[in-house]
């Protein structure tokens, strides 16, 4: 080992002063030789000019024998008695000198890239891990600047500029660089120092740097960044072809060059899962995106149903319930991926061109397998690892529960969407009060089907009840709910109750259901809308549950909303229901509709009230092309809830079709009431029907004669039907029973019912109407 101590003193003109032995070992010159001459004189190439006689760093003299020789040089300062610099000692040793040292030895096997550079941005010293960082021997980079040693770019640009910052400057830098490994695959990250090197007197004389592979850490961060951005973008919407379209859109471009989503074809559906495991051999594509432009159509087209084979990764995926890596060289992704295995479109391959490295993760979700999501890379250079996969394993995760979400709403949807139209009615019965024309729209938000429903119910006495309703709410308890409201609607109609009684019998019912915690009604809250219309005195009866005023178009174009009395919801009881009545001429339009049409939150309600009406007060066409300009005119293009829209156009029954006749309280006029009713017959052309007529008249004036209380009076209706009614001032109904074969009396009501269609009775405000029905003959 050369003496470490060889130092060589010059003056302030740089003439060589003093000589150690060391320096006569190192070079060959003996001090007679040496001393007294320039020292640059002895370089074997020309140094860089400056103020020193020599820089710090690696220099190459000219060793005695002719030979170059590269030494290590360090130049510091001699001061003189005013404290300026006289001349400089300069320590030379050869480089790597100190290798064998405790130090070099740690300085050389460190796990970070470390160099030290001088002043100029030349290498002084490099060890292992900077050597491969840099992909060259240290021998190679030893004195030569930075940018000398790498491709010339913005990038190294900027980090020479970099280090040339810190040597002026004198401050430390800290700076993250991305640069590729020597075979160009893989793009590393660094976490980089610089520091300035100072010699005793605090004079900056190099600059060190040190680099640390922080790869992994990048990396978790994208997996981490990543994750995060899949719970912002995927399951946005309940809607399952969506939701694996947001899955590839994450996946491609970045952790893939191509992806796509195959399901199985029972999750598109309304289905349950099946009973018994899937192959996964049978697979529809409903999402896939590519980095490159037309990669999409070389592989398997959307919509389409493909057979893979028991060996493919997708396959392999679904059966094992684990992710799936392919590579090119494995035989069976070849076999797979080259299109002998699937058919694609036209004979192609299931995989894109150039499709090197594959992962097929199943999608699973509450333990039920629902599909498999592809990541392939083409033009990404590197394979995937196994950290790629568990990274596609926690995506995949994610989107399958959000898959299975939007496939149990689409489930719940459809289920709550059957229950509602089977419970709303599909062909309106056929009645000749009004002529009626309805539209029903089901929400298409998030929170599913709602509650509302509509329904016409004739009554007796050529009469029809107009009936619209809200459950509160969304899914199928609303839908449930509204089917039972319904029903006791419909029951409660049949008993012919005026509007504000069946809805105080309504409300009464859902507050003791609600009590007996047996239905949802009370709970999720509801409102109704009852309406009677009668054709021969053209009055309209309405009462409201806490639910939306009608609006009434009048024939000379004028249009307001019917001014109710707003009851309570349904439910809430303590106060009562007031009726309103009126009278409305003929070829009115009613419009009885649910919140759903004008109760936008993001509208001013009075606002849309007044697009409803102008709406109403347009060309007035058919009753079925006015349900859809309303609709267009007043809904928002995304409706927030149901709407159900009901309109009913008034009609009249004239003179000609009613006859009325006081009947005096006294059993003798039972014969004249009788030979009335005939004579109106034969004037109406149904003498076929008379003598039936003539029987029900007698028996049903003759109760009300010996039974009731005057005044007592009889009126024929010629509708659809004939109908005969006899009213009376007592509010005692008559009940039908069976006469036992010694009675005298108690057949009447019974040979009615025999004889007529329908019969029944109802309270009126001054007593009861007793009716009977009788189909009118043929023609």
């Amino acid at each position: 080992m050369e003496d470490p101590s060889a130092t060589v003193v010059v003056d302030a003109c740089g003439i060589v002063t003093g000589w150690s032995e060391g320096a006569r070992r190192l070079t060959g010159h003996p001090a007679e030789e040496a001393v007294g001459r320039a020292v640059r004189e002895l370089l074997a190439e020309d140094a860089p000019s400056g103020p020193l006689p020599l820089p710090s760093g690696i220099v190459v003299l000219r060793h005695r024998d002719g030979h170059s020789l590269p030494l290590r040089l360090t130049v510091r300062p001699l001061l003189g008695a005013r404290g300026t610099p006289d001349g400089h000692l300069i320590t030379a040793e050869r480089p790597g000198a100190a290798e064998n040292s405790v130090a070099g030895q740690a300085f050389r096997q460190a796990s970070l890239a470390m160099s030290v550079l001088d002043t100029e941005g030349r290498f002084l010293r490099l060890n292992d891990a900077a050597c491969r960082m840099m992909g060259r021997p240290e021998a190679s980079l030893l004195g030569r600047a930075f940018l000398d040693t790498v491709e010339e770019t913005e990038s190294t640009r900027g980090f020479d500029r970099q280090l040339r910052r810190v040597a002026e400057t004198g401050e430390p830098l800290h700076l993250e660089r991305f640069t590729r490994n020597p075979s160009g695959t893989r793009q590393h990250a660094w976490n980089i120092e610089m520091w300035p090197v100072r010699d005793p007197s605090g004079e900056v004389i190099g600059t060190a740097l040190a680099a640390f592979d922080s790869n992994e850490q990048r990396r978790a961060r994208e997996r981490l960044a990543l994750l995060n951005e899949a719970a912002a973008r995927i399951g946005t919407t309940l809607d399952v072809v969506r939701t694996a379209e947001e899955l590839v859109e994450l996946m491609a471009p970045g952790f893939a060059d191509f992806a796509a989503v195959d399901l199985l074809d029972w999750v598109l559906g309304a289905d349950e899962p099946p009973a018994l495991p899937v192959d996964g051999s049978l697979l529809r594509r409903v999402a896939h995106r590519s980095a490159t432009e037309g990669t999409p159509e070389t592989a398997v087209r959307l919509g389409r149903t493909d057979v893979h084979p028991s060996f493919s990764p997708p396959a392999r995926a679904l059966r094992e319930g684990r992710a799936v890596l392919g590579r090119v060289g494995e035989p069976d992704f070849d076999r797979w991926a080259g299109g002998r295995g699937a058919p694609g479109p036209a004979g192609g391959s299931p995989v894109p061109a150039g499709g090197h490295s594959l992962l097929a993760v199943p999608l699973r979700a509450r333990g039920t397998m629902l599909g498999v999501a592809l990541a392939v890379r083409t033009t990404h250079s590197d394979t995937y690892t196994p950290d790629d996969t568990v990274l596609a394993e926690e995506l995949a995760s994610r989107a399958a529960v959000c898959v299975d979400n939007a496939r149990r709403f689409a489930r719940e949807r459809t289920t709550a969407l059957a229950l509602q139209h089977s419970l709303l009615p599909r062909e309106l019965p056929g009645q000749a009060a009004v002529e009626v024309a309805h539209r029903y729209l089901p929400s298409g938000s998030a929170a599913g089907i709602g509650g509302d429903w509509f329904d016409v119910i004739p009554l007796a006495g050529s009469r029809v009840a107009l009936v619209v309703g809200d459950v509160v709410g969304h899914g199928i308890p609303s839908t449930a709910a509204m089917g039972r409201l319904c029903t006791a609607v419909r029951t409660l109609a049949d008993v012919d109750l005026p509007p504000d009684e069946l809805l105080t019998h309504l409300d009464d019912l859902v507050t003791h259901l609600a009590a007996d915690d047996r239905d949802d009604i009370g709970e999720l809250g509801a409102t109704c809308l009852y309406a009677v219309y009668d054709p021969v005195s053209r009055r309209l009866t309405a009462a409201s549950a806490g639910h939306p005023a009608p609006a009434l178009l009048l024939p000379d174009g004028m249009c307001r909303l019917i001014p109710l009395s707003a009851g309570p919801p349904l439910g809430v009881g303590g106060l009562p229901f007031e009726a309103t009545e009126l009278q409305l001429p003929e070829g009115s339009v009613v419009a009885l509709y649910t919140d759903g049409l004008v109760g936008d939150p993001d509208r001013d309600i009075d606002h849309t009230i007044d697009e409803l009406c102008r709406a109403l007060t347009g060309p007035v066409g058919s009753l079925d092309s006015l349900c859809d300009s309303v609709l267009k005119a007043v809904l928002p293009e995304e409706p927030g809830d149901d709407v159900a829209l009901l309109l009913t156009r008034t009609r009249a029954l004239g003179a000609e079709q009613v006859a009325t006749r006081d009947v005096p309280s006294d059993p003798a006029e039972v014969a004249a009431a009788r030979q009335w009713a005939v004579e109106r017959l034969t004037a109406w052309g149904l003498d076929e029907i008379a003598f039936v007529t003539e029987l029900v008249v007698s028996e049903l004036v003759t109760n009300a004669i010996r039974y009731g209380a005057p005044p007592v009076q009889l009126r024929l209706i010629r509708d659809r039907t004939l109908i005969c009614e006899v009213a009376d001032a007592s509010s005692t109904s008559p009940h039908l029973r069976r006469a036992h074969a010694y009675d005298e009396g108690g057949r009447g009501l019974l040979l009615v019912a025999q004889l007529t269609q329908r019969w029944g009775s109802r309270q009126t405000g001054g007593g009861k109407t007793i009716w009977a029905e009788q189909p009118l003959p043929d023609g």
